[in-house]
């Protein structure tokens, strides 16, 4: 991006509020960025060459959605802890491996997308963020859904493609999870608690693409209370 490109796309932000400097190849931040640190709200930063997230992003303090979708990211520095404004964070099709746990300090985040990294273990920070609606870690690596789960305010957690064997049934005390999508993991039939069907808020669960067959779930107690749920949300929609 050239250098009056840039400065437009400044000016720009400074009216807007806005930043959108996708497709480009930027690694690191223009200098020019230090002119929008007090009002910038949405930042842009999609289809770019950042290996690393530069510590200035922590300035942004008044950030409300950042886009860094399509990079080369292997890390999120802890200063992300700093944009307490947050509430939509995409960080999908990188490399991450791991996420810092001052995510947590985000209480505002109400969605998360992460979808197409290398997380190999559910991100238990995002538990306690009573915004988040939706949380997306579609095609990772994560291979179980622990115990402490339960403390997940999202409405609805995407895993699908992943390496999931395991999930516990304190996913069942989720207090909004109504949408589960598990679609293409390794879970067996035996995986599913009785609770998660039986107890839980749950009525969108989805789970094709496993180790057993969708119409084995009514094998399980609790099926035939999961599917009230399911069938009561369908008359809503309609």
């Amino acid at each position: 991006m050239g250098n009056s490109s840039m400065k437009q796309h400044i000016e720009t932000a400074q009216k807007t509020g806005v930043l959108k400097v996708s497709q480009g190849k930027l690694s690191e931040f223009p200098p020019v960025f230090r002119q929008l640190e007090g009002n910038l709200r949405t930042l842009d930063l999609s289809e770019n060459k950042f290996l690393l997230l530069p510590e200035e992003i922590s300035r942004f303090t008044q950030l409300k959605h950042l886009n860094l979708q399509k990079n080369k990211l292997a890390k999120i520095p802890d200063c992300i802890g700093a944009l307490t404004k947050l509430e939509t964070f995409n960080a999908s099709q990188n490399n991450l491996s791991i996420l810092p746990r001052t995510l947590s300090n985000l209480i505002h985040l109400k969605q998360v997308y992460l979808s197409s990294n290398h997380l190999k273990e559910f991100p238990l920070m995002f538990c306690g963020l009573k915004h988040l609606d939706l949380l997306d870690l579609s095609k990772n690596e994560i291979e179980s859904i622990p115990s402490d789960i339960s403390g997940l305010h999202v409405t609805e957690l995407n895993l699908n493609q992943n390496q999931i064997t395991f999930i516990s049934a304190q996913i069942a005390e989720c207090p909004r999870l109504k949408t589960l999508r598990l679609e293409e993991n390794c879970l067996q039939l035996s995986a599913i608690s009785p609770k998660i069907l039986r107890d839980s808020k749950i009525a969108n669960l989805s789970v094709d693409g496993n180790l057993f067959e969708v119409k084995q779930l009514s094998d399980i107690d609790g099926y035939e209370i999961y599917m009230d749920r399911f069938t009561a949300v369908r008359k809503k929609m309609f």
